[in-house]
């Protein structure tokens, strides 16, 4: 996705989000990820920030959670909530795929329902392995492909394997780079 989708066409996806959310609350998801107290974790593709709270309660005060997003309006909504629950932990990126954060500085990654809207999917996951710290977690959930498609996108960028398969994600481990 080389630009963000119009406004009216967010506010939509948010109000959609919101009812998918009431049907299957974000923290169900999370307890796939096995997400630590005072964890960084990196929700790529935040949107309106339906992980954000879930994802602070969980690391904690010490913890970090960065949302990036391409579309400024997510940001603002993400910042938003920051502001109006006094969240000083969450930090938020405008960017459609350089994350620039610091190497080996996330200790999981949430790539939930934009990997099949990415143009430059390439260049996502090598930012991502380069921020992701050795042992850290990518969890990957798109409905929009099949699984099958998911894995093979992940076996042919060579940055990831499969550490385990979940109900709702898939959760990927960093492979070492000569």
């Amino acid at each position: 996705m080389d630009k963000p989708i119009p406004k009216i066409g967010f506010i939509g996806m948010s109000f959609a989000l919101k009812c998918r959310d009431l049907f299957r609350p974000r923290e169900k998801i999370l307890e796939e990820v096995d997400i630590k107290s005072d964890s960084n974790v990196l929700d790529f593709g935040c949107g309106p920030g339906s992980y954000i709270i879930p994802v602070v309660n969980i690391v904690g005060k010490n913890g970090k959670v960065y949302a990036l997003d391409i579309h400024p309006y997510a940001v603002k909504k993400v910042q938003s909530i920051a502001s109006n629950l006094s969240l000083s932990n969450v930090k938020t990126i405008c960017s459609g795929c350089a994350t620039e954060l610091p190497d080996k500085e996330i200790d999981t990654v949430l790539l939930y329902d934009i990997f099949h809207m990415l143009d430059d999917k390439k260049n996502v996951l090598l930012d991502l392995h380069r921020v992701l710290k050795d042992d850290g977690i990518l969890s990957f959930s798109d409905h929009h492909m099949k699984e099958k498609d998911i894995l093979s996108a992940m076996k042919e960028s060579k940055l990831f394997e499969l550490y385990k398969k979940n109900k709702w994600t898939y959760s990927f481990v960093k492979k070492p780079q000569a």
